[in-house]
């Protein structure tokens, strides 16, 4: 048979795309099916016999013989004087088998059969690549800075598929280079058209996760327990641990002398503050811990509306909530509890809410998101941490001290 330039690349495709023998074999016979149905409107009388080895195949076209002038179908039946053209002794009735060359198909459909075959072998380099990243979602992968675009930061690994790592999955502080080597975690794999979309993120928690096992010998070795992350992609996050044998600590063993350990995992992240805390299933002892930095004086739970209670030393207060509230956020989705924090002393105090008709609404607010949200809270602060703590004017603060010295002092 010819070696026109479709048979001289089975070899080729088989080699630079890796695909074992009866993949393409069964690729390659599709390819010819679809075409010889579209000439011949069927293919069930055909014999396709493929040699990818060589780079050869052989189709072959099965048709029984009929009286001369009684032929109907074309593609099934051959006269009997067109039978022994072929072979001189066929008689009607009898099976011929006839080799149908590659010309025979037409300039038009050798191209469409080559277009047909590097989109089926696509297709299944597709599928490999799908299956492949599937297995890999919610582990840690390394791929280089490709280019960078307005919402997305495209990377090729060392196979040259790519992956997405999209603005809002990336920790804010992040900054790519072309050429950069970037660490996340596979977070999606799906195919649309045909072509898989991999997605790569940097402030997943599994992320963190991850980083943990990777860099901490005793959570590789099952030793230690990740029971639960939360995060703050690049400001705060908080991680839960246990281990089964009380011969180790923990948290000692994830934070490491003067915080050996868990450096790394922090400059991965972009300097993110790490909170690394006990696990246990006493909820008003993990609340306790959960709220570090801050000391707990009490806790008043109620299981059933899943909230917490808890009373604080005022000066505890803004630790607890933390900068932004992260603190007591990250505390609540840690434990699974809604958490309200008290002041030592609160039943004399009065909420800024009460305030409302002399102090307007997003000035209160202002100071709710900094944990004051009481008058004697606002008072025990001096002017000027209220200036950098909050967006508010420093003539503003005074008068909203001035209210409530006069309402609340007397």
């Amino acid at each position: 048979m010819e070696n026109l330039a479709l048979i001289d690349s089975f070899s080729e495709f088989k080699d630079d795309k890796q695909i074992d023998r009866v993949t393409l074999m069964a690729i390659l016979e599709e390819v010819f099916r679809n075409a010889l149905k579209k000439k011949y409107g069927s293919d069930d009388n055909f014999d396709i016999i493929v040699n990818p080895d060589k780079g050869d195949l052989e189709i072959w076209r099965n048709r029984v013989v009929v009286a001369d002038g009684e032929v109907e179908d074309p593609n099934e039946e051959i006269s009997l004087s067109a039978a022994q053209k072929i072979e001189p002794d066929f008689e009607i009735g009898e099976d011929v088998s006839e080799e149908v060359k590659l010309i025979d198909l037409g300039r038009r459909s050798i191209l469409a059969l080559r277009q047909n075959l590097i989109s089926k072998i696509h297709e299944h380099d597709n599928t490999i690549i799908y299956k492949q990243f599937k297995d890999l979602e919610g582990e840690i992968y390394t791929a280089e800075v490709h280019h960078i675009r307005h919402r997305a930061v495209i990377l090729l690994d060392d196979e040259g598929n790519e992956i997405i790592l999209p603005k809002e999955k990336q920790i804010p502080s992040d900054f790519f280079r072309k050429g950069d080597n970037v660490r996340g975690i596979i977070e999606s794999v799906d195919l649309k058209g045909n072509k898989p979309t991999i997605i790569m993120s940097r402030a997943n928690p599994v992320f963190l996760e991850k980083l943990f096992e990777q860099e901490i010998p005793e959570v590789f070795d099952g030793l230690i327990t990740v029971k639960k992350v939360v995060r703050i992609p690049g400001e705060k996050a908080k991680v839960a641990v246990d281990s089964y044998d009380d011969r180790i600590d923990p948290v000692g063993a994830c934070v490491g002398m003067k915080g050996s350990r868990i450096h790394g995992i922090v400059r991965e992240l972009g300097n993110e503050n790490i909170d690394v805390i006990n696990y246990t299933s006493n909820l008003n002892l993990y609340i306790t811990r959960a709220l570090s930095p801050a000391k707990v004086t009490s806790i008043k739970i109620d299981e059933e509306k899943k909230r917490a209670e808890v009373i604080l030393r005022p000066e505890e207060v803004s630790k607890a909530i933390g900068r932004g509230g992260h603190n007591i956020r990250l505390a609540g989705q840690l434990t699974g509890y809604e958490i309200d924090v008290l002041r030592e002393g609160a039943e004399e105090d009065v909420e800024l809410s009460e305030f409302s008709d002399e102090i307007e609404g997003w000035i209160i607010e202002e100071f709710h998101k900094i944990g004051l949200d009481t008058a004697k809270s606002v008072l025990e602060h001096d002017i000027n941490d209220l200036v950098k703590r909050t967006d508010l004017e420093e003539e503003t603060i005074r008068d909203v001290i001035n209210i409530l010295k006069e309402e609340f002092e007397e």
